[in-house]
């Protein structure tokens, strides 16, 4: 269940490199549920819905907002590796700053079992927040 949060310790010091890594997986899980969407707009649309230039826009904008996710992912991961592992960077005012419990914690020490929103979840599954 996704929740809101109360702020983090005073100072919480991690290795930069590590940070990073934590935000790659996150902006890749992002990735993972707009690309979700996709199938389902189409099946809710029908088949007239790639007729329309405007559902098709909405499409690409889907498709493109995957795309620009992936690719920040790509280009953080890449950067990371040059960094030294023993720069260090205090978490606490941007940690303090994220709202959703899991990518608050996610962030903080990785911890994360499995993607937001599992595939497995029954239709009509929701959380209160």
């Amino acid at each position: 269940m996704t929740e809101i949060t109360a702020p983090i310790r005073d100072s919480l010091e991690e290795s930069l490199p590590e940070v990073l890594m934590r935000l790659v997986s996150e902006l890749h899980d992002v990735a993972y549920l707009i690309e979700r969407i996709e199938p389902q707009v189409l099946e809710l649309g029908g088949p007239g819905l790639l007729h329309s230039p405007d559902s098709v826009k909405v499409l690409q904008g889907i498709d493109l907002a995957v795309q620009k996710t992936r690719g920040l992912a790509e280009f953080i991961d890449t950067v990371t590796a040059s960094i030294p592992s023993d720069w260090m960077v205090d978490l606490s005012t941007a940690l303090s700053l994220v709202k959703l419990a899991d990518m608050q914690k996610a962030l903080a020490n990785g911890m994360r079992h499995g993607h937001s929103q599992p595939l497995n979840k029954a239709a009509g599954d929701f959380d209160f927040f």
